[in-house]
């Protein structure tokens, strides 16, 4: 196993994401939860795009751990990761000097766990998910705005998640976590295993 000290201690590579991210929390200008999202499509050519990671749960020693984030399961994104059930991300926060990489393989979060995190969001952000047909054209912003309107009319104050609408949770094979080093000889350290059952490997990488 490799030496591992500072930044990168820890047994737990999801501790160790979570600590990141609290500190990122505390230094990133604007949205420190932001992932660069991976995904393919039907013909194997790469999609990518910036979304909110809104949880990183459990730990390795249980087997629960995961990288949760949510969205419109009808949308780009939401069709490619449902048909390869793979996906892979990238956090990188400017005021660290530090990123996290990510893949894995990839469930759907649709129980009480999307319900509780969409009852936080706010009202218009509720109404929006039921108006939103995203990634799917668009005749104008007043078309949108029309739907929006019409679903504030249907649901309510208080409308329920839509049943297109929830969580993904990326189980990772791969974890590396990288930090900014003198003359570009960065530190760089990766976690990886064959399946979600199996014990990591953690190795330090060149930069």
């Amino acid at each position: 196993m490799a030496d591992r000290s500072g930044i990168f201690a820890g047994d737990d590579p999801f501790e160790i994401a979570r600590t990141w991210l609290a500190e990122a929390t505390g230094q990133e200008p604007n949205d420190p939860n932001a992932i660069a999202l991976a995904t393919v499509d039907a013909g194997g050519l790469p999609n990518v795009r910036m979304v909110l990671l809104k949880d990183v749960t459990g730990n390795q020693r249980d087997g629960t751990g995961a990288f949760v984030f949510y969205t419109n399961y009808g949308s780009a994104k939401g069709q490619e990761i449902t048909a390869s059930g793979k996906a892979a991300f990238v956090l990188h926060w400017k005021s660290l000097r530090r990123q996290i990489r990510v893949r894995g393989l990839v469930a759907r979060e649709d129980g009480a766990g999307a319900d509780a995190y969409y009852a936080s969001r706010s009202l218009q952000s509720r109404l929006g998910a039921w108006a939103s047909d995203q990634s799917q054209p668009l005749e104008s912003r007043m078309t949108l705005m029309a739907r929006v309107a019409r679903m504030t009319a249907t649901h309510g104050p208080s409308p329920k998640r839509p049943p297109h609408w929830g969580g993904f949770r990326i189980v990772p094979l791969e974890i590396e976590f990288w930090a900014d080093g003198a003359f570009r000889l960065h530190d760089r350290f990766r976690w990886k295993r064959k399946s979600v059952n199996d014990p990591w490997t953690i190795d330090r990488l060149n930069p």
